[in-house]
């Protein structure tokens, strides 16, 4: 993998981030993690590598991973943006959460996200959740370029 491939992690949990970094370690996957702590760091973040039509914008996230609950801007009105921006809205979003409510789950589809995951609880659990929506979103998912 090449530098210029990387994953967005929206994650406002300092202890999350650490497991989600140790678990890629762990794994071997080589795709850089890049951090934000909220919403609207994500945005910014967006917006800087990749503000509009320009030739030199830098490259878009592989897949984002994204909280709901977080400060600032919560991962629900993040995904709405996304999903209705026409520069970010074929970036595959990854709700990563640990809300279980089965209407927050149809709410955030209902938003445009391409996958739901609750959290797993277990290190474990979490080295097998990350080689699965690793494998998807790599091995087996088509889209486009």
């Amino acid at each position: 993998m090449t530098d210029k491939i990387y994953i967005l992690v929206a994650e406002d949990d300092a202890d999350d981030r650490y497991l989600l970094e140790t678990a890629f370690t762990e794994k071997g996957f080589k795709e850089k993690l890049t951090f934000v702590e909220n919403g609207v760091e994500l945005m910014d973040h967006l917006k800087r590598i990749h503000p509009g039509a320009s030739s030199t914008e830098g490259p878009l996230p592989c897949f984002i991973m994204l909280d709901l609950n977080m400060p600032k801007k919560d991962g629900r009105e993040v995904l709405k943006e996304i999903k209705e921006d026409p520069r970010y809205k074929k970036i595959p979003v990854i709700v990563f959460t640990t809300t279980k409510n089965e209407q927050e789950i149809s709410r955030c589809y209902e938003l445009g996200a391409n996958t739901y995951v609750v959290k797993p609880v277990g290190f474990e659990s979490l080295l097998q959740t990350i080689e699965d929506i690793r494998t998807y979103w790599f091995k087996t998912a088509r889209r486009p370029q």
